[in-house]
């Protein structure tokens, strides 16, 4: 399967509404952006979990899945599970980013995600980004709303298991969780390899799209 290659990607925008929401979703693949162009620009947005430990968690994590980018995260303190009944404070979070950032990729939750909280920032996403190409990652959980993506970054085996191995070790509160290990991280990437004919492969869901064919 051959690639379409962006003819410029010098800065991104990542969206999540948890701490470690970015980094199963698109851990991998930020991996692999950062460490092929040092110094792109990161601009990274989660909409809950500061002022607990888990905005420890996710500076760090996102330190090293962004290896000699510019970065900066900002951690909110919306509370979990109730972004519907915060979406004002949510919106006025997505719009600000936006007004001091113009993109070439924003990665963000997709609209069928089961999950409420990942479903309103997903919502919220085109009414600030409207001309940027987005990129819906997918985050495995009981919910079962994994769903047919259609675009794909293959990952080398390496860069697999870097993303789980950050996981595992910068999101100590998640490790209670029955489904938070290494065999969910590596199958689910495993499976989405060998629908694009690779190995390993994260796998996001795309709106839309405009090309240029013309010579």
């Amino acid at each position: 399967m051959r690639a379409f290659r962006p003819e410029a990607l010098n800065s991104v925008v990542l969206l999540g509404a948890h701490c470690d929401d970015l980094a199963i979703g698109a851990g991998g693949t930020l991996l692999t952006l950062c460490r092929s162009r040092p110094g792109l620009r990161v601009d990274a947005l989660v909409l809950s979990g500061g002022g607990t430990p888990r905005e420890a968690e996710e500076h760090a994590a996102l330190a090293e899945l962004c290896p000699g980018a510019s970065l900066k995260v900002t951690v909110l303190d919306l509370t979990d599970g109730e972004f519907p009944a915060q979406w004002e404070w949510a919106k006025a979070a997505v719009e600000s980013l936006r007004a001091r950032t113009n993109p070439d990729l924003v990665f963000a939750p997709h609209v069928h995600d089961a999950h409420q909280d990942h479903r309103t920032l997903a919502e919220l996403v085109p009414t600030a980004f409207r001309d940027h190409q987005v990129l819906r990652y997918e985050i495995v959980k009981w919910d079962g709303d994994l769903g047919a993506p259609t675009v794909y970054q293959p990952l080398p085996d390496g860069v697999a298991e870097a993303k789980v191995d950050a996981l595992l070790r910068h999101y100590a509160t998640q490790r209670d969780r029955d489904w938070f290990d290494a065999e969910t991280f590596l199958g689910l990437a495993r499976v989405r390899g060998v629908q694009c004919r690779a190995r390993y492969a994260e796998a996001f869901h795309l709106d839309k799209m405009t090309i240029g064919l013309e010579a």
